[in-house]
C-alpha cells in the first residue's frame, strides 16, 4: 500500500505554533490527537480554526491532522487557522484567490506589549495616592 500524500501548512498567533498535514480523506480532524471539539471546547474557536475549510469548500473532504503547541487556546486556534489555510494553498494553488479574499493567508502580527519599568503593566500606571 502506497504512503498517503500529505500537504503541510504552517501557523503562527501570538506565541502559538500549529503544524498542519492534510490529505483527501473523510474529514477526519484531530488536534494533538483529540477532536477538534475535545481541543477547542468553545464554539467560537472551532469556527475559527475550520475557517478555511468552510470557505474553500474542502469540508468533509480532507483528513487534518495537526501539532500545536506554545500560547493559549485562542492563539492556537489562529495558529490552525493560518496552517490550514497554507496547507490548501500547497493542496491546489488556485485556490490562493478565494482563501485570500476571506483573509485567511495573512499572519496577525500582534503580539503582547512588554512590561515597562515604573509600571504596573505595560501601560498602566500604579494608582496614585495623593495623600
Amino acid at each position: 500500500m502506497p504512503s498517503p500524500t500529505y500537504y503541510w501548512g504552517t501557523g503562527r498567533r501570538k506565541e502559538s505554533i500549529a503544524r498542519v498535514r492534510i490529505r483527501p480523506g473523510k474529514g477526519h480532524i484531530t488536534i494533538n490527537g483529540r477532536s477538534v471539539e475535545e481541543y477547542f471546547p468553545r464554539r467560537l474557536w472551532q469556527l475559527h480554526a475550520l475557517e478555511a475549510l468552510k470557505v474553500s469548500g474542502m469540508e468533509g473532504k480532507l483528513d487534518v491532522i495537526v501539532k500545536a503547541h506554545g500560547g493559549g487556546l485562542s492563539g492556537q486556534a489562529g495558529a490552525v487557522r493560518l496552517g490550514i489555510a497554507r496547507a490548501l494553498l500547497a493542496l491546489d494553488p488556485e485556490m490562493r484567490p478565494v482563501l485570500k479574499k476571506a483573509d485567511l493567508l495573512a499572519r496577525d502580527p500582534r503580539m503582547v506589549e512588554r512590561k515597562k519599568f515604573g509600571r504596573r503593566k505595560a501601560r498602566a500606571l500604579y494608582q496614585y495616592s495623593k495623600r
